[in-house]
């Protein structure tokens, strides 16, 4: 991105999100909302973790799915993990912040649940930690990261790595990805 303009930012969300729709086939983005109905549709979890902005997102996209996106429906069994600031900063605090997610998905998660991991380097280290404790606990993963993400090929189930590393623009990317999902789960369970 060359300039600080109006245009070129525009113009660079435009190409990275180009650039997703060229990785991201139909039936990939459609299998993973396909986890995350079957898993809603049979009463299980779906938890949903990251850091900083993508703990933000966290908490946007579970938000949609407890309360509602577009219709008025029952709420559906989704919790942010960075919803608890007490339970966040103590274990962080006294024990490690390395394993506050898969603290997390040890108490709630659960076999037949979904994990949803946003990490735009695809490398922190309490995301993946969340996802092996969801591997343990036979959930399915759903990984939304940025381009250095490559790396969870074959650890998660369903991996979104945007081709970009800039994180504002992978979280955008993200947004996209998650209300798409919001918009399928609710057509399929409403």
């Amino acid at each position: 991105m060359s300039g600080t303009s109006w245009l070129d930012w525009a113009e660079a969300s435009r190409l990275v999100l180009a650039n997703s729709l060229a990785a991201f086939d139909e039936a990939r983005v459609a299998a993973a909302a396909e986890a995350m109905v079957a898993a809603l549709a049979a009463d299980r979890p779906m938890l949903i973790c990251g850091n900083g902005g993508s703990a933000a997102d966290s908490l946007h996209f579970s938000g949609e799915l407890v309360g509602r996106f577009k219709r008025d429906r029952r709420p559906y069994r989704v919790l942010s993990l960075a919803a608890d600031p007490v339970f966040l900063t103590a274990w962080s605090n006294d024990a490690s912040f390395a394993d506050v997610f898969a603290r997390q998905v040890q108490a709630h998660g659960a076999e037949g649940g979904v994990l949803v991991g946003l990490t735009t380097s695809g490398r922190s280290p309490n995301v993946l930690a969340a996802f092996e404790a969801a591997r343990e606990r036979k959930m399915t993963t759903v990984a939304l990261t940025g381009a250095g993400g490559t790396t969870l090929e074959g650890q998660v189930d369903h991996l979104f790595a945007v081709p970009a590393t800039d994180t504002a623009l992978v979280q955008q990317v993200h947004l996209v990805l998650y209300h798409h999902w919001c918009r399928v789960l609710e057509a399929r369970l409403a």
